[in-house]
């Protein structure tokens, strides 16, 4: 029995000795996490992210790695087994089944051009048996233009135009005393904690085809399947505040992943701020998306959605919303993605109980106001039966709204079995995020009042509601 036992640790210590024994066959390779790090679009002259990857052996002898070197070293910066100076790293040793990590970065030059610039480099290692095995390493940089820069506290500014030329930066607070511009296909990335204040009139001149957007500056990935922009927070908010009468008029304008989409607010002392909303897109925000506090609007064919409280809150000024959808889904996912919960409200709040402030009258024709939660809709007013905002041709997920003016709505119903929508849960494995375009038996379908819609014979997406009757919400159904 001694000698079994006796054979038995002699093989062992055998192939323990093997792990730590470097072995020149020819054959060996090393294995990699990732045969290519890709990097999102790159700000110039900011630098970006640090990517990982491991450096497998996978085979029972150690191998020793003679040297490692990037082809050009121009952009991208690597840091091989905590080592920042590849010229350093001679003999390094990787025993069998052992792993070491490679953190790479990349600083790019700006490029002169308006347009993304594909920059690439490779990563060799240089194995002591012959081997030489690469890693691919490539990103895009693209130029944009700073305003500030990271602590640089409120800028003020008398007026300001976002053009399409190049991408916008903004790294603090930004107050704009006069006329706010954006120009079709002008992209505003708000860096964390970033704001923007709008005094003045405010113009958004987006398109179907090349939309104003404003969303946070990270490019890069929370995880593989989860770029950052689906993660609520990034940036501060847009705030539109005056103690004049302002225009506010904004076309398809994309406002995404901050704490706050739009705050509009007026001290209600005087005639009230008109906002005009159409084509625009609000969602995935910490808190709310937008707020209207004693401002006059006209919403149609515009998407509020997934926000962790109200998506909509009215209090002040009278409100029009016209096939437009509003969903709450906030954080409706099988991955933690967002810093915050959904908070237990509704996604849209009307508040008619002010006593001092305008009365606040909101309609909803051809729309959609729904969500997971078993209630979205409240109206919160002294008397239902006196309430003189309108609900015709909706579909709405509530069980409060007892109003005079409210016919040809659909409501929902626990029992429901068929989807409103084509995908209201993200599933990130499956690379599909949320889609709230109506489903092929979604009950939102052809509910719509055709004469309501005669203004609007196209949706968000361009799809005619000329030849059906239409869809309720933004989005008409598209086999």
């Amino acid at each position: 029995m001694r000698k079994w036992w006796l054979i038995i640790g002699c093989a062992l210590a055998l192939v323990s000795c093997r792990e730590y024994t470097v072995s020149d066959d020819p054959g060996l390779r090393l294995a990699f996490s990732a045969d290519t790090i890709c990097f999102d679009t790159v700000f110039t002259a900011q630098g970006s992210t640090t990517a990982q990857v491991k450096v497998y052996n996978r085979n029972a002898s150690a191998v020793m790695v003679d040297r490692v070197w990037l082809t050009k070293g121009e952009a991208f910066y690597a840091n091989v087994d905590g080592e920042p100076e590849l010229s350093r790293l001679t003999h390094l040793q990787i025993n069998g089944g052992d792993s070491v990590y490679v953190f790479v970065r990349v600083e790019i030059d700006p490029t002169g051009s308006s347009m993304p610039l594909l920059v690439n480099d490779q990563l060799h290692f240089h194995l002591a048996n012959g081997t030489t095995q690469e890693i691919e390493l490539e990103a895009y940089g693209q130029d944009v233009q700073r305003i500030g820069r990271v602590g640089s506290g409120r800028k003020d500014t008398t007026s300001i135009t976002f053009t399409a030329i190049l991408p916008y930066v903004l790294f603090d607070t930004l107050v704009v005393q006069g006329d706010l511009v954006f120009e079709a296909g002008a992209t505003l990335y708000m860096h964390n904690g970033a704001c923007l204040y709008a005094l003045g009139d405010v113009t958004a001149k987006g398109r179907l085809d090349a939309p104003v957007v404003v969303r946070g500056d990270r490019l890069d990935r929370l995880f593989d399947s989860v770029p950052y922009s689906y993660a609520g927070g990034s940036w501060n908010g847009i705030y539109l505040q005056s103690e004049h009468v302002q225009q506010y008029d904004l076309e398809y304008m994309d406002i995404l992943s901050g704490n706050i989409g739009l705050y509009c607010y007026h001290n209600g002392s005087s005639s009230l701020p008109q906002l005009r909303m159409n084509g625009c897109r609000i969602h995935n925000h910490a808190l709310y998306g937008l707020v209207l506090i004693n401002t006059d609007a006209v919403v149609s064919n515009t998407e509020i959605s997934n926000c962790a409280s109200y998506c909509l809150y009215c209090s002040g000024g009278t409100h029009q919303f016209v096939h437009s959808t509003i969903a709450s889904y906030f954080n409706y996912t099988n991955i933690r993605i967002q810093s915050v919960a959904k908070e237990d409200c509704a996604a849209v709040y009307i508040d008619n109980l002010s006593k001092n402030g305008p009365q606040t009258v909101t309609s909803f024709y051809n729309s959609i106001i729904t969500g997971f939660l078993k209630n979205q809709l409240v109206v919160a007013t002294p008397f239902d039966q006196y309430y003189p905002g309108a609900f015709v041709g909706n579909y709405l997920k509530t069980d409060t709204l007892r109003m005079p003016h409210a016919s040809e709505n659909i409501y929902w119903q626990k029992d429901d079995t068929t989807a409103v929508f084509v995908k209201d849960f993200y599933k990130y494995k499956e690379y599909v995020y949320y889609d709230f375009r109506p489903d092929s038996l979604s009950p939102v379908r052809g509910i719509g009042d055709s004469i309501v819609a005669l203004p609007y014979p196209m949706d968000r997406n361009g799809v005619s509601r000329a030849l059906m009757r239409p869809d309720a919400g933004c989005y008409q159904y598209l086999p």
